[in-house]
């Protein structure tokens, strides 16, 4: 590889780091603020709920904007808005601005991710590109967990952390800005097809669906659990950084037997598994907090590949050439599923407890258990002549799945019966 591509390579990872470092501090944080500020758990999670709405828009609306003015102006622009709304957010302090800025905020996210993205596939060749997934997905986790630890550096209340947040997401525009990089591809539209998505697999479909809904509920309210279960600050950015390294850790060994095997016997207990240490994290107020973090690294190990297998098992059973517009249809479902989430589990904990979200969490997936086994009896085996590769999929936007395509380029067996 050319040392040029090397150093644009660095460049945008570097970009990209520094957008998750700040998105994760922001993410962690927030939901944190709003339990000290005197919000609602109820309205707390209807927060998480404005922010996907937004995501979800962000990814439909986002590739218009950059065909219209192009990848930097985009990214320059979107991240100067964003960077004002974080500002806003601890100055105008109520319920229904916080949902509004919070849904404008998840619109510049997804836009942000689009465009990073769509400029790290442009320097994906055939030799590099299996290779340039890990490294953004390791970068990206890394720089998410030193975001949520980053929580400790100042008080919650204050402005310190916001500006935290801004710094590193303006930062972020920098390296990419200051380096010369040919202008990439269009980035590809996010497209919904219901009926060929369900056509290809049941399954994976409303898998997608669920795992968004059961993810959304976790990552706007597992900081408001930690601190109704009396957690320290600094233990609750313990307990969300030990989901996401859990979920980095597993994401290759769970993919690999699901390369070789039919990946709805992979999912099933996976699934399964992920059901019961939800709901041991929700019975496991009296056995401390090490037990607890333990418990929240096999919940994520389990939880987080679980998207990626359906992603996988739905493009198994599509032409290779459709392989983005499946991956990004797949997206706008989980997208809505993680929308859906925070807002049908926040009153469980109103009424349960802290615990409520994690007994919601396994609630929705047990119904995803429930729905593999039943395709296992009524559909039988499927025949898997020319299985894709699973590969670790980010959910950020559908950007990323043209460097996976190229990367599991392989011809599909028929259709899901």
């Amino acid at each position: 590889m050319r040392s040029s591509a090397i150093r644009t390579i660095a460049v945008i990872l570097l970009s990209a780091g520094l957008v998750f470092v700040g998105n994760g501090l922001l993410q962690t944080m927030l939901p944190m603020r709003a339990e000290l500020e005197g919000f609602s758990t109820g309205m707390t999670g209807f927060l998480g709920t404005a922010y996907f709405l937004g995501f979800l828009a962000g990814c439909v609306l986002g590739p218009g904007l950059i065909k219209a003015v192009g990848h930097i102006r985009a990214f320059a622009g979107v991240v100067a808005l964003l960077a004002a709304l974080i500002l806003i957010l601890p100055v105008w302090v109520h319920p229904w601005a916080s949902a509004g800025l919070r849904a404008l905020t998840g619109i510049c996210l997804a836009i942000t991710f689009l465009v990073i993205e769509s400029w790290l596939n442009d320097q994906a060749t055939n030799d590099n590109r299996g290779r340039l997934i890990s490294l953004y997905i390791i970068v990206t986790n890394a720089g998410w967990i030193a975001g949520q630890l980053a929580v400790n550096l100042s008080d919650l209340l204050g402005m310190t952390l916001f500006i935290l947040v801004t710094i590193a997401i303006c930062v972020a525009v920098a390296p990419v800005a200051l380096t010369p990089t040919r202008e990439p591809t269009p980035v590809p539209d996010a497209r919904l097809d219901l009926r060929g998505l369900f056509g290809l697999s049941m399954v994976g479909t409303i898998g997608c669906f669920l795992v968004g809904t059961a993810e959304g509920a976790f990552w706007s309210l597992g900081p408001v659990f930690g601190q109704q279960r009396g957690l320290a600050v600094f233990e609750v950015t313990l307990l969300m950084g030990a989901f996401v390294l859990g979920g980095t850790l597993s994401q290759w060994p769970i993919g690999q037997l699901s390369d070789n095997h039919d990946r709805r016997w992979v999912l099933l207990p996976v699934v399964s598994a992920t059901v019961v240490t939800g709901l041991a994290i929700a019975a496991a107020g009296t056995l401390g907090f090490s037990a607890t973090l333990v418990l929240a690294a096999a919940h994520g190990a389990l939880m987080i590949p679980i998207y990626s297998i359906c992603l996988a098992h739905v493009n198994d059973r599509a032409p290779a050439e459709k392989f983005v517009q499946v991956s990004g249809g797949l997206l706008l479902i989980y997208a809505a599923g993680a929308a859906l989430g925070p807002m049908l589990a926040a009153p469980l904990m109103e009424r349960a407890g802290p615990g409520g979200l994690f007994v919601f969490v396994s609630g929705v997936l047990g119904l995803f258990a429930l729905l593999i086994g039943y395709r296992l009896v009524s559909a039988g085996r499927l025949a898997r002549a020319y299985p894709g590769r699973y590969a670790p999929a980010p959910r950020t936007s559908q950007s990323i799945y043209e460097m996976e395509s190229a990367e599991a380029n392989l011809p599909a067996p028929a259709a899901e019966p």
